[in-house]
């Protein structure tokens, strides 16, 4: 496959180690924003093999992660109610609410369907004329567009059968929050290469150059992850605070400008809770007025459910990069996979599964 076998080459690799190692002064703290990034750092032993040069922070990059609980339970609320077909990206099927779990309500008989798209949600309405389907969206900037377009043709097609609940977030503002926290580490970031492909870059300049911190857009695989963190440490050691692309071959500096437009025909900026974050202003996308009649949250009795987080789960300190995984007593304990007390442990883009898998378990 093109761009695949050239950014695993093991030689490659070496030589960047080499040059980051020569290159670093002092331990640098770099934070990979995303949680595919996150899980392609441990599987290749990346942090391992720069210790000592550099300290990987694990950022809240997981949007299955950071999806707030109330938003689950009203998940949950919805999925229960009779004549509801609920669809939902597989990965959020196992996130713990409250209390429980969209899977667990799929066994007792709820009817929850694993898609790929939400346009399969919306092929679904069609079929069904006479059932309720709902659509989960959730995600970054990656996946908003194609939500917007299974609005879009919600409302081409007058489709009165299909709504959507939506907890989509936007990556720029958490970075900011993130900086402006009085226990911020972080000293440089690896961006999201796949948010960037959407959106492009403009958004960070301001952002590296109002707190003075290099920003990279940088790809997932080893050579890519490597190089990012290579570009990122020669600004560190040069006094520069630039935002560089490493992942040319995907992202242009102006992004993909019809999926961004389709963005603000459908969507409006809100503030937005991000579990274990916490409100951040301006970091959510909801449907304008425009779609309102597709609004899952307009259609359905879901407000005013107050949330209960579990109090022994740390996935905010994770995904905040204030604690290792590890760190966290509650980890391959008390929180495996199979019976998790936070997102971060069963997302196939968080960071507790991400260390689970390659750390306590490298052979799964």
């Amino acid at each position: 496959m093109k761009y695949l076998q050239e950014y695993r080459d093991p030689v490659t690799a070496k030589k960047l180690v080499a040059a980051i190692k020569t290159a670093a002064t002092r331990p640098w703290k770099i934070m990979e924003v995303c949680g595919g990034q996150t899980h392609s750092a441990l599987k290749y032993g990346i942090d391992q093999l720069l210790d000592g040069a550099i300290e990987l922070i694990h950022g809240p990059g997981c949007p299955v992660c950071v999806t707030p609980i109330e938003y689950i339970d009203k998940a949950l609320v919805v999925a229960e109610m009779p004549g509801v077909i609920f669809c939902s990206f597989g990965d959020m099927l196992r996130v713990p609410g409250s209390k429980r779990d969209l899977l667990g309500l799929k066994a007792q008989g709820a009817d929850i369907r694993i898609v790929y798209s939400p346009l399969d949600a919306l092929t679904l309405a069609q079929q069904n004329p006479n059932r309720q389907v709902v659509f989960f969206g959730v995600g970054f900037e990656t996946t908003a567009p194609v939500t917007a377009l299974a609005a879009y043709q919600a409302r081409q097609l007058a489709l009165e059968n299909f709504t959507l609940l939506i907890c989509h977030v936007r990556v720029p503002p958490v970075i900011e929050a993130l900086l402006n926290s009085p226990s911020n580490k972080v000293q440089g970031f690896l961006g999201a290469g796949h948010v960037c492909s959407i959106m492009g870059y403009h958004e960070y300049l301001p952002i590296a150059a109002r707190y003075r911190i290099p920003i990279v857009i940088t790809g997932f695989e080893p050579v890519d992850l490597l190089q990012g963190l290579h570009m990122t440490v020669k600004q560190l050691e040069e006094g520069r605070f630039e935002v560089e692309n490493e992942y040319s071959r995907v992202v242009k500096a102006q992004g993909n400008l019809s999926a961004q437009a389709l963005l603000l025909k459908v969507f409006d900026t809100v503030d937005r809770s991000w579990r274990g974050l916490g409100p951040i202003a301006g970091s959510g996308l909801a449907l304008n007025a425009d779609y309102d009649d597709w609004n899952a949250e307009r259609r359905f009795p879901v407000t005013n459910i107050p949330p209960q987080e579990s109090p022994r789960c740390r996935s905010g300190d994770v995904l905040q990069g204030l604690i290792k995984p590890t760190e966290c007593p509650e980890f391959g304990v008390r929180c495996t996979p199979e019976k998790p007390l936070g997102a971060t442990m069963v997302s196939s883009e968080g960071a507790c599964a991400a260390y689970f898998h390659y750390r306590i378990h490298p052979h799964v």
